[in-house]
């Protein structure tokens, strides 16, 4: 008998239900997959747009996953009714953060969506149109932190979130962090000590997705959902440990992305 492929992530209905557990053994073929590296990763998805796969599907399809993992884990750590704060950078891994912000808010929950960095807008068309997409929505919150004071005033009360999503950085980003990414990293950390539970999207900010190796400061997530495919960094140490435990969800790359 033939095993059926999961709906992706946008268009499976029943995603924004599922618990932790769930959402696992809905993916697992792709945790199945042999890993790879951040190189290889970022070439399957631009062959995947070449192919006519566009960028905006694919951060619908990783948003929309980041979602449903965000609204189970706060579920299962019983915090339900606090808001989960989304962290999110200039790229498109803070796209994939306004994308679960917006799929959130659509399913009920509050939502505190934070674009952390000194430009007035996201940097890539796909995330700039997350962003705005965001505005006037019901179950959001929107603001704009530019500078290291403007988290340090968010990051006061930040025991009372849910669930912080870090959406800062993804592939191709590492070493010595700088403001206000730095910062940012920093409000995390201490949400996290202080007891609320942290989901890294695509890598903790920033486990390179190669070699494992953290960037300084690092974040250390108790949930990171991947995509496509494990990813070599998350498997080797430190990276398995700064991940937690790690869910890898389909995103639309087709076979054929894979290849060459």
């Amino acid at each position: 008998m033939a095993i059926q492929t999961p709906r992706l992530p946008a268009d499976d209905p029943d995603l924004g239900t599922l618990t932790l557990d769930e959402l696992e053994l809905r993916w697992a073929a792709f945790a199945a997959r042999a890993p790879i590296s951040a190189e290889a990763m970022t070439g399957a998805d631009r062959k995947a747009q070449a192919l006519g796969i566009t960028g905006e599907a694919l951060m619908e399809h990783a948003g929309t996953a980041v979602a449903a993992a965000a609204r189970a884990l706060l579920v299962f750590n019983g915090r339900e009714g606090r808001p989960i704060l989304v962290m999110s950078g200039p790229g498109n891994n803070g796209g994939d953060g306004f994308v679960a912000a917006r799929r959130l808010a659509a399913w009920g929950v509050p939502v505190i969506a934070v674009f952390v960095s000194t430009d007035e807008r996201p940097r890539t068309h796909d995330a700039a149109r997350n962003w705005k997409r965001l505005d006037g929505l019901e179950n959001v919150t929107c603001v704009h932190a530019p500078v290291a004071r403007d988290l340090a005033i968010l990051g006061q009360g930040i025991e009372k979130a849910g669930v912080i999503v870090d959406a800062l950085l993804g592939i191709g980003s590492g070493g010595r962090l700088r403001e206000p990414i730095r910062a940012a990293v920093e409000v995390i950390r201490h949400g996290r000590a202080a007891g609320v539970p942290v989901l890294a999207v695509d890598t903790p900010t920033v486990v390179d997705l190669t070699s494992g190796d953290p960037s300084d400061p690092v974040v250390r997530a108790d949930l990171t959902v991947t995509f496509h495919r494990p990813k070599l960094g998350l498997m080797a140490k430190p990276g398995k440990s700064l991940a937690g435990r790690i869910l890898v969800a389909p995103i639309g790359i087709p076979a054929e992305a894979d290849r060459g």
